[in-house]
């Protein structure tokens, strides 16, 4: 039976006139009224640990929630207030150190938020959370698109029969279900990729180089999405002096205006049902510096999603 743990995250003491997120989450809704959007935590690196990557990853949830609690609402804007009012942080997923069968309880976990039409956003956790997270739809029955952020294409091949988190998009493609529709990854370094990779992904969708990464593309990649679209924002493919702390540094990645424009037009986008947030790595973080911007990156998720027409 899948097992969440509620958020322990303690809410900001604030005066009145300067609420915070962790104060304004779920401020609107009763015990049993359905949600307008939902936060999931998935505390797992142990695809990290599988693909070589620098472990500390599951220790994200746990960090990005003081700092997004942290944060104010827009006061441009009563909107965002409004859908924070509506928001459930549902807690972190019980993880159980096997990876296959807590993918397939957060997938269980998140099925029925998104067959209700809830909006869903996941804290990873190394990227394999997003096979966990396909598989929420591949339960509900849900055709989907996908749209990775990120410098690494994520479609190798398993490791002795075994998922990690440089394959979730690869199992997402070639699950049984055959949910994925598409498969288009933005941000893509060449220093990064194989040329096998790159030919799979282009077998099923489409590849973005960096260069290619402006707000014009972001801005047409979305108005290209059909129907439910689940958009992971891996944040190493952020440079890495903007995000040191992730599970595999990039030199010269995304800048941060682009990043958090391709997040807030994510929420923005009516094709776009979900999101996650991954291989944020507070272990082997500068200053806060990365747990911040994925706090960020959370809030202009919402931001986006508050301000749909």
């Amino acid at each position: 039976m899948t097992r969440i743990i509620p958020p322990t995250t303690p809410i900001p003491d604030t005066a009145a006139d300067d609420p915070r997120l962790g104060r304004l989450l779920g401020s609107r809704l009763g015990k049993n009224d359905p949600a307008s959007a939902v936060l999931l935590g998935f505390p797992s690196d142990e695809g990290v640990r599988r693909n070589g990557g620098r472990v500390g990853a599951a220790g994200g949830p746990k960090a990005v929630r003081p700092a997004l609690y942290r944060l104010t609402a827009d006061p441009r804007s009563e909107k965002l207030a409004d859908l924070l009012g509506r928001t459930r942080d549902l807690g972190d997923l019980e993880i159980s150190r096997n990876l296959e069968f807590d993918q397939q309880h957060l997938g269980e976990a998140l099925a029925p938020y998104l067959s209700q039409g809830a909006f869903v956003i996941v804290f990873g956790g190394g990227h394999e959370t997003s096979y966990g997270h396909f598989q929420g739809y591949a339960r509900a029955g849900k055709a989907v698109e996908i749209l990775s952020w990120d410098a690494h294409a994520d479609v190798r091949e398993l490791k002795a029969g075994l998922g990690h988190s440089g394959s979730p998009f690869r199992q997402a493609i070639e699950d049984p279900s055959g949910t994925c529709r598409r498969y288009t990854v933005a941000g893509l370094q060449p220093q990064s990729v194989a040329r096998a990779h790159l030919e799979y992904v282009a077998a099923h969708g489409r590849a973005v180089w960096r260069e290619e990464v402006t707000r014009e593309s972001i801005a047409e990649m979305y108005r290209g999405a059909a129907g439910p679209t689940l958009v992971s924002f891996d944040l190493d493919a952020m440079s890495e002096a903007e995000a040191p702390g992730v599970s595999a540094p990039t030199a010269a990645g995304l800048t941060s205006d682009l990043w958090l424009a391709a997040a807030d037009a994510a929420g923005r986008s009516s094709a776009v049902t979900s999101a996650d947030v991954v291989e944020l790595n507070p272990a082997v973080d500068r200053d806060g510096q990365t747990v911040r911007l994925a706090a960020l990156t959370v809030w202009c998720l919402l931001r986006g999603l508050a301000e749909r027409g």
